[in-house]
């Protein structure tokens, strides 16, 4: 994600519409990564080197957290506590992510690279998600 992007998703003067712009881009990367392990889970994991059934686990899974992020996005006001859970979600989710890549036999070069880069944008959702949030919760200026 970009600086640009990032401040152009942020600009508004309404703090909630900044949390559900940001919840919404969650939502389409995370199910947009589902789809893409469910479907392509053999090529998909030959490159990274993760099993194919794991993948179209994890991804069935990030197509239904994705679809929970989208409908948190639809909701004029995001409910705080399914705010916090998904912040702490991702915040999990990135942290799982690193850990994996110390449990698996062999991730080739390009899991090696994925898996990190992955991690740190959900980690990156997390940090905006938590930004937006708190200014929500601070109301209009």
């Amino acid at each position: 994600m970009s600086a640009t992007l990032l401040g152009s998703i942020a600009r508004t003067t309404v703090p909630q519409t900044a949390l559900r712009r940001f919840l919404a881009l969650d939502c389409v990367v995370t199910a947009g990564n589902g789809l893409a392990y469910a479907a392509f889970g053999a090529p998909l994991g030959r490159l990274l080197g993760v099993g194919q059934g794991a993948l179209l686990e994890i991804g069935l899974f990030l197509i239904l957290y994705g679809a929970g992020v989208g409908r948190l996005a639809s909701r004029r006001r995001p409910p705080v506590p399914a705010v916090e859970f998904v912040i702490e979600a991702n915040w999990a989710w990135a942290a799982l992510s690193i850990v994996s890549l110390l449990l698996w036999d062999a991730p080739t070069t390009a899991g090696l690279v994925w898996i990190p880069a992955q991690a740190l944008a959900v980690a990156g959702f997390a940090y905006v998600q938590r930004l937006a949030l708190r200014e929500s919760a601070s109301g209009p200026r």
